[in-house]
C-alpha cells in the first residue's frame, strides 16, 4: 500500500483551512494535514514535518506566500509547493512557476481540483488549473522570445534599454551614461530594431512582462 501523501496547508483564515481540510479529507490517498496562518510559522512546521506538499496562499500577513516560497526552497531544493489562490491573472501564474512552484489553482475551482492537483504533484509532475494552463503556454513562449530578442542587446544597449524602459528621456540616458545625445538615440533605434518595438511604451511593456522595471543601479 502506497504511503499516504502528507500535506502543509497554509493560508492565513481559518474557516477557510477548514474547509480545504475538508476536502483533502475526502480523499484516501492524503494522511496527515497540518496548518498555518502565515508564513513563518509556515517554515518552522515544514521543518518539523516535512510534507510532502505545501498548498500555499499568496497574499498573507507577514512575509507572504512568494517570499514564503522562496525560503522554503531555499532550505530545501525539493520541496513541492502548490499555490492556492484568489488570484487568476497570469502575470501570478506565471511567476509562481517561474519562482518554483509545482502547481497553481485558484479558490473558485471545483474541490476536487485541489485534490488532483495535490496527488499530481506528489508524483512528481506539474499541475496549472486547465482554464490557466493554455494561457499560460502562450504567456510563456512569448515571454521567452522575448528574452531571446533582449539577448541580442549589446551591454550598452541593455544599459541604455532598461533606462528608457523605466522612464528617463534620452538626454537623461545620455548623462547618466556619460555619452552623447547622438549616441544614445541611434543605440535606442537599433534597440528597437532588435526587439521589434515602435516607441518607448512598446519597450517599457516588454520590460515590464521580463521584470526590468526599476533595475536601474
Amino acid at each position: 500500500m502506497a504511503a499516504k501523501i502528507s500535506v502543509l496547508l497554509v493560508d492565513d483564515h481559518a474557516v477557510v483551512r477548514a474547509g480545504y481540510k475538508t476536502y483533502l479529507g475526502l480523499s484516501e490517498k492524503i494522511g496527515d494535514v497540518f496548518e498555518s496562518d502565515r508564513g513563518e510559522n509556515a517554515c518552522q512546521l515544514y521543518e518539523q514535518h516535512r510534507p510532502d506538499i505545501v498548498v500555499l496562499d499568496i497574499s498573507m500577513p507577514g512575509i507572504g506566500g512568494f517570499e514564503t516560497m522562496r525560503r522554503l526552497l531555499s532550505r530545501d531544493p525539493q520541496c513541492r509547493v502548490l499555490i492556492f489562490s484568489i488570484h487568476d491573472e497570469l502575470i501570478y501564474v506565471a511567476r509562481a512557476i517561474k519562482a518554483g512552484a509545482k502547481g497553481y489553482i485558484v479558490k473558485n475551482s471545483v474541490p476536487e481540483t485541489l485534490i488532483t492537483a495535490v496527488c499530481t504533484i506528489a508524483q512528481g509532475k506539474t499541475f496549472v488549473a486547465p482554464e490557466l494552463a493554455q494561457k499560460l503556454a502562450v504567456t510563456m513562449a512569448v515571454e521567452e522570445n522575448e528574452d531571446d530578442k533582449i539577448k541580442q542587446l549589446s551591454p550598452r544597449e541593455f544599459d541604455i534599454f532598461c533606462l528608457l524602459a523605466n522612464g528617463m528621456t534620452t538626454r537623461e540616458a545620455a548623462e547618466k551614461l556619460c555619452l552623447s545625445y547622438k549616441t544614445v538615440c541611434n543605440h535606442s533605434t537599433a534597440i528597437k530594431d532588435k526587439l521589434g518595438t515602435k516607441s518607448i511604451a512598446e519597450m517599457t511593456l516588454l520590460a515590464s512582462r521580463q521584470g526590468l522595471i526599476n533595475s536601474i543601479h
